[in-house]
């Protein structure tokens, strides 16, 4: 198995300020702070910020009698119906929507690697996809600020800028109540229960939501069973371990990027990677992050170096919890490129 970390020097990181106050031992983002794409170097080709790129389409389905759920969903010029297409399936992080993961180079990138891209809503802002997390709260439309969070209003705006308004307006209506974590909630991995929370009923739906649409993608496109992949930025990071070790058979590769496992309810002790040691891995991390600190993140590796997997840790000098989104993208494709089952 190949083992390779990666220690970066962040140069001019078109990062963000991050503010961490502590209240009734709550850590949230401001709002206002979320990574801009304008400033991230994230927008769409035109347009002002929060732009959504034209070419990411916006959609809803069924989810329940009474919820209508949206995605994004960006398809390369490349990928034909007459070949079988690489598919990433992108998750955001905490107070973000299904917007948050089309940044600009990652459609870029996605356009040149002649990728299907798409990003479940996962029910709400704050749902966590399945993990056992005590913060997956609020309903279908509930939007809330916090760990990697996206547009701090709701109808499907990218980071940071005004919702767009998916179809229907499903997601984001209003703004929900703020989630928090203890103390140190980042990167607490192994500090935690050995034994694993379950899962309430709004994190079930949140990974019920990922899987519909991974369904949905499957059957309306030529995938690639070989070159599907699941990746994540902060709560979304926390997911793609989650779902990727969950659903291992379905992945081949997983990537996060500064992934919330503690607040996730996950830690290398209490939720076993053995499942998907044989499906390639990469984490970005920066070393700078105070929500999910570099530590945590160490003991995940230190995991798969255990497990001899096959995996890559870009760990980024001066990278903070917002910056990771951006500069961490290209690593994510160019290790999806290289590995395939």
């Amino acid at each position: 198995m190949r083992s390779r970390a990666v220690i970066k020097i962040a140069g001019l990181l078109a990062g963000v300020a991050l503010s961490f106050p502590l209240s009734s031992h709550q850590i949230q983002f401001a709002a206002s702070q979320q990574p801009g794409p304008a400033a991230a170097g994230q927008g769409a080709p035109a347009g002002g910020r929060g732009a959504v790129d034209p070419r990411v389409q916006q959609r809803t389905y069924k989810f329940t009698a009474t919820d209508d759920l949206p995605y994004a969903l960006f398809v390369s010029s490349k990928v034909s119906k007459d070949k079988k297409n690489p598919l990433i399936v992108a998750l955001h992080g905490l107070g973000g929507t299904q917007n948050t993961m089309m940044t600009r180079n990652a459609i870029q990138l996605a356009e040149e690697g002649g990728y299907i891209l798409v990003a479940p809503m996962g029910y709400n802002s704050s749902g966590w996809y399945g993990a056992p997390s005590t913060m997956a709260t609020g309903g279908a439309g509930a939007v809330t600020a916090g760990f990697g969070g996206g547009a701090p209003r709701g109808g499907g705006g990218a980071p940071g800028g005004p919702g767009t308004g998916a179809p229907g307006g499903a997601a984001g209506r209003g703004a929900g109540p703020g989630a928090g974590a203890g103390p140190g909630a980042g990167g607490g991995a192994g500090r935690g229960a050995a034994t694993l929370g379950t899962p309430n009923e709004t994190s079930q739906n949140s990974e019920k939501d990922v899987m519909n649409v991974l369904e949905m993608i499957r059957k309306e496109f030529n995938v690639d069973d070989r070159r599907t992949y699941i990746m994540g930025h902060s709560m979304g990071g926390a997911g793609a371990m989650y779902l990727g070790v969950k659903y291992a058979s379905n992945w081949a590769g997983i990537g996060a990027m500064a992934p919330a496992t503690s607040p996730a309810g996950i830690n290398p002790n209490n939720y076993k990677l053995d499942p998907a040691k044989d499906v390639p891995f990469i984490i970005v991390q920066g070393d700078q992050d105070t929500l999910v600190p570099v530590a945590g993140t160490r003991l995940w590796i230190d995991k798969m170096k255990e497990l001899k997997m096959t995996h890559e840790y870009v760990e980024v000098a001066g990278g903070d919890h917002g910056s990771v989104l951006t500069t961490g993208m290209a690593d994510i494709f160019a290790f999806f490129n290289k590995h395939s089952k």
